[in-house]
Parts: C-alpha cells; structure tokens; sequence
C-alpha cells in the first residue's frame, strides 16, 4: 500500500492526468489475491504474475503521456517501475528465486512489446532511446536485488550448517581432553607444578634472584602461581599499573627494566626480565625473572629465556583451562546437589515435623508416654533439618571474586559456629594478591570440613580459625577445645581421606595433631613462606651459635 501510494504520486506529478490513476488501481486488484493467500501455492504466484504484466503496460502507457506533456522521453516509466519491487522482494523473502527471475523477465518482454507498438497522437513516442535506459536501469536493479538475496540466503544457510551443535562439539572438546590429559606425564595438568618446573629451567639459562609466573584472575588482576627466591617478594598484580609487567602483558613482548616489579623490594642495583606466555593470540600468564645486579638479561640470555617459555606457555593454559572447566563443573554439580535437597528431601523433612506438631495436638493427657516420644522424635527431625540447612549453607558458599579466601572462610566459621554454640576466635592475615581460583576453592572445602567436624563431634566450646594466605603461599588452621580425635570423636576416616585427597590436589600438605590441652588442629598448607623459612633458619643458626 505504500508502494502504491507512492507510485500514484508519481504518476500524477509525471502525466498530470488523472485518468493515468486506473493503472495504480488495476495494480492494486492485480496485487490483492497475493495479500489474501501469500501461502497458496497458486492464488500467489498467478497474482504476482498478473502484477508484472500490469505494471508493463501502465509503463509504457505512462511513459507516452508523460512525452506528449513535454517530459523526456522515456521519463514517465519512472513514475510505476518502483512498484517492481513489490514482488520481487515477496519471492525473495519467501526464498522463491526462480519465480522472481520469471517475473523479472515477464515484465521485461511486456515492456519491450507494448513499448513497440503502443502510439501516442499517430508517432512512436514511445520506442525512444530514453524510454529503453529507463526501463533497463530499473530491471538491472530488479535482478541485482534479487541476485543479491540470493547469495544471503546462501551464506546463511552454510553457516547454519557448518555451526556446530553446542553439546554435540562440547562433547567432543571434553573427550578429547580426556583422552590428553591420561597420555600427559604424571596423567594431571597442574599449574603450580608447571611454573614451578618453568621457573627451575629458566634458572639454569639466567641468573635469578627472585622470579615468578604470574596469571591472569577475576577483576583484572594477576596472581602468583610459583615464585622462587629467598626473600619474601609482594609482586606488582595490579595490570593497569604503569609497570613492565603491564606492559608486557598488553603489548606481549618481552620487557626489561632496571627496577624490581615488586612493592617491596628495599632497592639496591636491579634487573628485571618479564617474558608474557603467550599460546596463540592469548596471553595466559607472565615469567617475571630479577637478578640484584645491573644489565644482567642482555639480548642473548633473553633469547634463551623466550625459547623456553614457549612451549611452556600451551602447557600452562591447558592446565588452566582444565581447572576452569573442572571448577565450573564441580561448581555447577554442587548447586544442583543444593537445589534438589532443598526442594526435595529437606521440604519433606519439614513436614514430617509439622505432621509431628499435629500429633501432639492431639495426644490425651494420659498417654504421656506416647507425647514424649513425639517430642524426642520432633527435636530429632529439627536436628536433622538444622544439619541440612548447614550443608545447603556449605554446598552454595564460594569463594567472592572480590572478597577472597579469608572472607569466605570467617563467613562459614562465624555461621556454623553460631548454630553450634561455638564461640568462634578469628585470625585473618591475607595479602591483596591472590591464590589461584582452584586453589582457593580447594582451601575453602578443607576449611569447611574441618569446621563441620569440630562442630558435629568434638564437643567443644570454642573454635579458633587462622587464615593466612601470601601467595603463593598459604595456611589455614582450625583448632578446637574438644576431647580430641581418639576413640571419642566419630567423624571416622572418609572426611579426614576427603581433606587429605584436596590437600594433595593443590600441592598441600595436610596435618592433624592434637592440641595442648585438649582438643583437635587440622592445619593444611600451601607452598612455602620465605618469610617464615628465614626465621627458622635464623632461629637454627641461634640454637647452634
């Protein structure tokens, strides 16, 4: 309809005769058994067909008008040939491109006869050059449109058959990384033993004092997957910093400076090697090597350090992105675990405990027997739904991008402690930099194991948690005032294996020892403190001196 209208427009202003305007309603009769039935495999085409014929011969028609009114010849076509794209752009969209050609070339054969033979005023008005450039300028844009939408649809549909199916490639991607990670030495892809092994062979090309492998975490910051040296070193993790190891992150290119990439280096003669890792197009981490020495990574000794970090650095990012697709899936199964008790067996559980309350409502003052049974049964069922509302608790808790490991903790120890009477003693000490997502979800579990069993079997009274983490270093302890871990406590050996199988997963060590005067510590530990390991040596040195 707007076609129409603005074909009529035309018309008038082309001929200014208005008799012209039974073209413009012959084309819109032509036109409506096709609006009526679009879907009606002949009512569609036979009125698609009658509107190109239609349309040829009110151009030609008004194309002598327009002559004879003075206009250039040819120059009245104009005023009806845009309606051509009226069904070409039906075939089109309805993916009919033979029909479309056809009527293209039914209206070019019905131009060109009644353009031969139709006469204005005794003369062959209409048969000028003009009329002929019109008329094949708007048929050459009729077929370029329709070729056009042609070639769409089909680079449309190979994308839609060359696209994988997302479960069926997923599979594919997981079996195959099944298949890799059992042929890999040691049949695991661990991070931390990668960087700690890149960072060993790097020392035997380049002096190094201190060095580190950096990689990327949540909320643009990095964190330390291995670092060596003596001396406790807190690396720049922040990548908008104006520092060479964001330099060297942005630009992937090896950078040299001659100050040390740490926040607390005391300062003294410095250089500094920061090679990114870099498999493919992604940088996945950072080797920061520095040597207490000047111009100590010339152009030779870097060259070396690049031919190691090379291999290294696919490596590392398979081992990181089977720990994201191991954490995504241990995430995702934990929170299904979580939705199906709570709107399964804990929904029931509450109420077999209301079905209790009825009972007693209804019990005789002489069947006291029978109403403090109930009661026993009642408390037992409340005990039950307290202990799984504690393990919907532990199931969902994670630990926040933005608020770290020793958060996460304080915020389990503080709410389970309080549902068992504890009274909770807090020590947190944690760096801005952080551990490894797995790692800290790793910590987190321990932690929460080691809390529920001083809660479920110790029979304590207080509970302190010490939380310190200074990657890659870290420790986390809970300790308790219970009758200890003999024949008393029934927590048995699964919970104990399952801490010991998390501790061994990140590289940690796992210790349970009693506690002075009573009681229970269960202490896990990541890496190693430099920091603390230069006390023990200098408290060693005192005792032997």
């Amino acid at each position: 309809m707007v076609v129409l209208a603005l074909v009529a427009v035309l018309t008038l202003l082309a001929t200014r005769d208005l008799t012209q305007l039974w073209w413009i309603v012959l084309l819109a009769v032509a036109g409506l058994p096709a609006s009526m039935a679009p879907e009606h495999w002949l009512i569609g085409p036979i009125s698609r067909m009658a509107e190109v014929v239609v349309l040829g011969l009110a151009a030609s028609q008004v194309a002598a008008v327009a002559t004879i009114g003075g206009h250039i010849d040819g120059l009245g076509a104009s005023a009806v040939l845009p309606y051509l794209a009226v069904p070409v752009t039906v075939t089109a969209l309805r993916r009919r491109f033979r029909e479309g050609a056809l009527l293209i070339a039914t209206v070019a054969a019905t131009l060109l006869i009644t353009g031969a033979f139709t006469e204005v005023g005794g003369a062959r008005q209409v048969t000028q050059t003009g009329y002929l450039a019109v008329c094949a300028q708007w048929l050459i844009l009729a077929v370029l449109g329709l070729y056009a939408a042609q070639t769409l649809h089909r680079v449309m549909q190979l994308r839609q058959d060359t696209k994988p199916q997302p479960y069926a490639e997923a599979t594919r991607l997981l079996t195959q990384l099944r298949t890799v990670a059992r042929q890999l030495p040691g049949a695991t892809l661990d991070p931390g033993g990668i960087s700690e092994h890149l960072l060993e062979e790097l020392r035997t090309v380049a002096r190094t004092d201190r060095g580190a492998v950096l990689s990327a975490s949540g909320g643009g910051r990095l964190v330390v997957l291995a670092q060596i040296g003596a001396d406790r070193v807190d690396w720049e993790t922040t990548l908008d910093a104006d520092s060479a190891i964001a330099d060297a992150w942005a630009s992937q290119q090896p950078q040299t400076a001659a100050r040390s990439q740490s926040r607390s280096h005391r300062g003294g003669d410095v250089s500094a090697l920061i090679v990114p890792l870099v498999a493919g197009v992604r940088t996945v981490g950072l080797v920061v090597l520095e040597a207490d020495a000047a111009h100590a990574y010339p152009s030779p000794v870097t060259a070396e350090v690049t031919g190691l970090t090379g291999p290294a650095a696919l490596r590392l990012e398979a081992a990181l992105l089977f720990d994201e697709v191991r954490s995504l899936a241990t995430n995702e199964e934990r929170q299904r675990l979580a939705r199906e008790i709570h709107d399964g067996v804990a929904q029931e559980l509450v109420m077999v405990g209301y079905g209790i309350d009825n009972a007693l409502a209804t019990v005789h003052e002489d069947a006291e027997e029978t109403a403090e049974s109930l009661r026993t049964l009642r408390q037992e069922v409340t005990r039950v739904i307290t202990e799984l509302r504690l393990s919907l608790f532990e199931l969902r808790s994670e630990v926040d991008r933005h608020g770290g490991l020793a958060a996460a903790i304080a915020e389990y120890a503080r709410t389970v402690g309080a549902s068992g009477g504890l009274r909770v003693h807090l020590s947190l000490d944690e760096s801005t930099a952080r551990l490894p997502a797995a790692t800290e979800a790793e910590l987190l579990r321990i932690a929460q194991e080691a809390v529920t069993n001083a809660r479920k079997h110790a029979g304590a009274t207080n509970l302190w948690v010490t939380c310190e983490v200074d990657p890659p270093y870290a420790q986390i302890e809970v300790s308790d005032d219970g009758h200890g871990i003999g024949d008393k406590r029934s927590d048995g050996h699964y919970g104990l294996a399952i801490m010991a199988e998390r501790a061994e997963r990140i590289r940690g060590r796992l210790e349970i020892r009693p506690r002075q005067p009573s009681g229970t510590t269960v202490a896990v530990v990541v890496g190693s403190s430099p920091r603390r390991d230069n006390l023990r040596g200098s408290a060693a040195a005192a005792e032997g001196e």
